[in-house]
């Protein structure tokens, strides 16, 4: 039809050439024409047919669909993915149904009583010295002469009460140096359960602190030591007071003695003070030597032996008191102890720490049940393995007697 329309046009002159473009392009729109215009209802109508036609019930009203589950889309769709919920657990199952009580058979509830009894070892040689690395194997335990049955057994460090008495004279600069040096040697070796009174003495003896568990309160009594007014060192009538101080206190008691063993001008002699010390129960004396280094220059270069403020005092003096020191010592279990060095201190006093702190604790189940309220011996001996005698050799290798520090009556 497009070139039928053009055949049937003359071409005219050059000036209409646009009115013969313009009819070609009419004609070429009327030609599409008819396939829009054929039917514009078929346009609407095919549109609407895309669209579901609604479902209609049986009553001729539409049919609503089901809303969708809840919690969200049924799949990972659009800018947010909302998880489903979750279904409800279901509840616990009911507990199980108690047993029916039987008629004729009374409620009733079983108690045993089982005594365990507990007992703290110390375990010494002859001279004080502790022995440690014992096991269970090593005790036997008598009570009323019938041997008992260890059921526990362990090693245990022991709290420990103990007086820090220090000599603290105007007498040379050197001991007052060394001897508070062993003070604060001593005081760094406490633990919080201790309880430790602090003393010094000179012409007279002078509590700094009365028993405490405090180590600052320690610390600063002996930071309140100053360079004292009087020369004399009694002894005696010092560490006589702190015994009968300490025979007021129940229980294992230690004094820790830093002094140079000289006594002046107490007015107790050492037959009196070796009575007391027998008197005083549970009681171990450590005495720790000061100016030891001062004693050798003076032996060798024969100085003055001038203990302070004009007092002659002789190195048979020294030595005369360094004995009675082990003497304290081994009448007590303790061990006397004469540093040359400061350096030796730490390791001094770890040595003593070792021996009053290591105790053995052991327990049984007597075999007598009876709990009638009386008395009964309880005793500790030392046993090697197999039941014989348990044989301990010191580094020269030489028998050491040892023994158990706990028999009861």
């Amino acid at each position: 039809m497009f070139t039928t329309a053009l055949s049937a046009i003359r071409w005219p002159q050059r000036p209409n050439f646009r009115v013969c473009i313009l009819f070609a392009s009419l004609a070429l729109v009327a030609g599409a024409l008819p396939s829009f215009a054929q039917d514009p209802s078929s346009a609407l109508n095919n549109g609407q047919s895309q669209q579901q036609a609604p479902q209609t019930p049986d009553n001729g009203k539409p049919k609503q669909d089901a809303p969708p589950e809840a919690g969200g889309p049924g799949a990972d769709s659009g800018p947010y993915a909302v998880p489903k919920k979750k279904e409800e657990t279901p509840p616990p199952p009911p507990p199980p149904a108690a047993a029916k009580k039987i008629e004729g058979l009374p409620d009733y509830s079983l108690k045993v009583n089982v005594p365990l009894v507990n007992v703290d070892v110390l375990v010494t040689t002859k001279d004080g010295q502790a022995i440690p690395g014992l096991k269970k194997d090593h005790f036997r335990i008598l009570e009323d002469g019938v041997p008992q049955t260890v059921t526990n057994f362990s090693v245990t460090q022991a709290p420990i009460t103990a007086v820090l008495l220090t000599e603290f004279a105007s007498t040379n600069y050197v001991f007052m140096i060394q001897a508070l040096q062993a003070s604060y040697a001593f005081a760094n070796t406490l633990k919080k359960d201790d309880w430790v009174a602090v003393e010094y003495y000179d012409m007279k003896p002078h509590v700094l602190v009365d028993f405490t568990q405090d180590k600052k309160a320690i610390y600063g009594a002996l930071n309140q030591l100053r360079i004292p007014g009087f020369a004399e060192t009694n002894l005696f009538d010092a560490l006589y007071d702190t015994l009968d101080r300490l025979d007021r206190v129940e229980g294992k008691k230690y004094i820790i003695l830093v002094t140079t063993g000289i006594d002046t001008f107490s007015k107790l002699n050492l037959d009196q003070m070796m009575k007391k010390i027998k008197a005083t129960k549970d009681v171990t004396i450590f005495p720790i030597s000061v100016g030891f280094i001062v004693r050798e220059y003076c032996e060798v270069h024969r100085c003055g032996y001038t203990h302070g403020m004009g007092i002659p005092v002789s190195n048979m003096d020294y030595l005369q008191g360094d004995n009675e020191m082990k003497t304290f010592a081994a009448m007590t279990g303790g061990r006397a102890y004469f540093p040359r060095f400061e350096g030796e201190l730490p390791e001094l006093f770890a040595d003593i720490t070792r021996d009053i702190r290591n105790e053995y604790s052991l327990s049984y189940s007597p075999t007598n049940t009876k709990l009638d309220g009386t008395y009964r011996k309880l005793k500790v001996q030392v046993v090697a393995p197999d039941g014989g005698p348990l044989k301990v050799k010191d580094q020269k290798g030489k028998d050491v007697k040892i023994k158990a520090k706990h028999t009861v009556d």
